[in-house]
């Protein structure tokens, strides 16, 4: 899923036998319209089974790779199928295609195209899985990934770390293409078997922090130079299967925009376990997930050694978490079970009948529905939270997803650990999407900033944000000293993740006025792109924890190559009221807001929504 600059939500699930036709076959992806809830369909050739995705700098997305064309039960051995063209399903292979979407207000019309072609812009190599990566210039680096379906990267006996017979793709290639030929990233065959959808996040100073298996490293990608960082504590796994939750934590003035990422969940277990392509070699649903999470801070500006540092636990283990950045500073993680892993299959090297498996294909189990809220300013042992936060009763497993909203809700949706559509298991193809209300919904006013930018530069003049006093309630002194200004990309969410996401805060003063009016006087970007790299995002003000809408702006020139920046904004000192305070008192309820909560005081909640999308947003392993 990915949210267009339109505020629609674009979903493509895998190549399976969903009920809804569109040209005579399953329909495969739909344009979700958050506003009237409903859903427009729109054909895709190509089988975009977990694909990558990533924005580009003029807002539009690409989709990268997937997996070879398939008919039902996930397979192309019936009669006139190959690997290229399924005649059930019509789709065409999808590991090597580019799938490009231009969203505008339209959207699923023919002025707001996407392109998908059996021959059409391809990818050097064959990619099931790959990790996808913005550069500051807005090219995309891919790295990794299968040339086809199976539970973990490699063989066993595994003696072929580098190309696993043929089944592993160990290079990097570039898109827009460059002229290198893709190269071997040695990372990739170091990380042999857990290295699918490696985690990955652009540096400040260039370099690229990856992750992958338990092992860490800085690459500089230009020379295919990689600097060895300490292994992840425990020899805890948190890419796919084991699918830990991961996200950048807030750039801030307060942290001078220095990364740090943090990891919760996962799994651990001993390496023969994980088996091979074909199935794990235990019962994974008996294995607890991981509880631990730590944080790391890959370019430390104080002189000291990268080091990953032990952080407050999640409140229940978890597998398959996903943390989603909201507009005031925290995460929330949602989603994923207790026990396992991600992926499903038909038995294990313990369970060898598919009918002697207590759960149909999934192998993880102990759905957890409770979300949870993680502060990173909090004191160490009170970071997370889960006070008043109401739990979901539908179980969110393998291939479930959730996306940031312009409104400040938080889409969950999808879970399917099934190799095609399956309505009756334990875990069936879930259809059904939620809205999650974090806590700050049950606040009486959202503030309305006015004079909201269109775009933001790396460097350069300020701009004046205007908060009117109908927007906030209280003294204007405080609340202007309690405002942030928010940019979130929310990114491409697949599997447990959000490739690209990121939130960082713009450095502000203010002025208020005698009349309760605030004017926030907002530095542009900072001038490095690689904190932020150029495409689309969403504006949030915050007052005392209380996010506005989010506004959506363009980041950078809207073109693949170099930035222009300029030196950083200059800010004016601060200037406070005498006598100056908000005007709004009572309920401020927005027509968004009632159209999808009702009664606000029953917040924060997961209401269902009441249309089912006709996609289950699923990719399977």
């Amino acid at each position: 899923m990915f949210l267009s600059s339109s505020g629609k939500v674009y979903i493509l699930d895998k190549v399976e036998g969903n009920a809804h036709q569109i040209n005579g076959h399953s329909l495969y992806a739909s344009v979700w319209d958050i506003a009237s809830r409903t859903a427009t369909p729109i054909d895709v050739q190509t089988n975009a089974f977990c694909a990558a995705g990533m924005h580009l700098p003029n807002a539009s997305f690409a989709l990268f790779g997937g997996n070879a064309a398939v008919g039902p039960g996930g397979n192309n051995s019936d009669l006139g199928s190959t690997a290229e063209f399924d005649p059930i399903y019509q789709d065409y292979d999808g590991r090597r295609a580019i799938r490009i979407f231009n969203p505008c207000q339209g959207d699923a019309n023919s002025a707001c195209s996407h392109y998908d072609a059996a021959n059409g812009t391809q990818m050097a190599k064959a990619r099931w899985y790959p990790a996808a990566e913005p550069l500051a210039n807005g090219t995309v680096v891919l790295i990794g990934g299968f040339t086809g379906g199976g539970y973990i990267n490699r063989n066993t006996p595994n003696t072929d770390p580098t190309y696993e017979g043929g089944a592993a793709e160990p290079t990097y290639e570039f898109f827009p293409p460059s002229s290198q030929p893709p190269q071997i990233m040695n990372f990739m065959v170091k990380t042999s078997g857990l290295n699918s959808y490696a985690l990955t996040y652009l540096m400040p100073s260039g370099k690229m922090f990856v992750q992958a298996n338990y092992s860490t490293i800085l690459w500089d990608y230009n020379a295919n130079v990689e600097t060895p960082l300490p292994d992840m504590p425990g020899q805890i796994v948190r890419v796919y299967p084991a699918s830990g939750a991961n996200a950048m934590l807030p750039l801030t003035p307060a942290n001078n925009y220095t990364p740090t990422i943090i990891f919760c969940g996962g799994q651990y277990m001993q390496d023969d376990w994980w088996g091979n392509y074909s199935y794990p070699a235990v019962d994974t649903w008996n294995v607890p997930a991981s509880q631990a999470c730590h944080r790391i801070t890959p370019e430390p500006t104080d002189g000291s050694a990268p080091a990953y540092v032990q952080d407050d636990n999640l409140p229940i283990p978890r597998t398959m978490g996903q943390f989603i950045a909201l507009p005031d500073g925290t995460l929330l993680v949602v989603n994923g079970g207790s026990n396992g892993t991600a992926g499903y299959a038909q038995r294990t090297g313990t369970t060898t009948t598919f009918g002697a498996m207590p759960f149909g294909e999934s192998l993880a189990t102990g759905p957890v529905g409770q979300p949870a809220i993680y502060n990173p300013n909090a004191p160490a042992g009170s970071r997370w939270s889960t006070a008043g936060l109401s739990s979901s009763n539908i179980p969110r497993m393998y291939h479930s997803s959730a996306l940031l909203l312009p409104d400040g809700s938080v889409m969950v949706a999808g879970s399917n650990p099934n190799i095609d559509v399956n309505l009756t298991t334990t875990y069936p193809t879930t259809y059904t999407a939620e809205y999650f209300y974090p806590p700050y919904f049950s606040a009486p006013t959202r503030p309305s900033p006015e004079n909201m930018p269109q775009t933001l530069s790396y460097g350069g003049d300020l701009f004046d944000i205007t908060i009117p006093p109908s927007s906030y309630s209280g003294n204007s002194n405080d609340a202007a000293s309690n405002t942030t200004v928010w940019l979130i990309r929310q990114g491409f969410t697949t599997h447990a993740m959000n490739m690209g996401q990121r939130i960082l805060q713009l450095n502000n003063t203010f002025t208020v006025r005698d009349n309760g009016t605030i004017i926030l006087h907002t530095a542009q970007l900072p001038p490095v792109p690689s904190l932020f790299q150029p495409g689309p995002a969403f504006l949030f003000v915050t007052i005392n924890g209380i996010p506005s809408n989010g506004t959506y702006v363009l980041v950078g020139n809207g073109q693949i190559g170099t930035q222009p920046t300029a030196p950083a904004s200059v800010l004016p000192p601060s200037v406070r009221s005498g006598n100056g305070s908000g005007s709004k008192n009572g309920p401020s309820k927005s027509s968004a807001t009632l159209a999808h909560v009702g009664d606000i005081s029953t917040l924060p909640l997961l209401l269902t929504v009441s249309v089912t999308i006709s996609l289950s947003m699923t990719c399977w392993a």
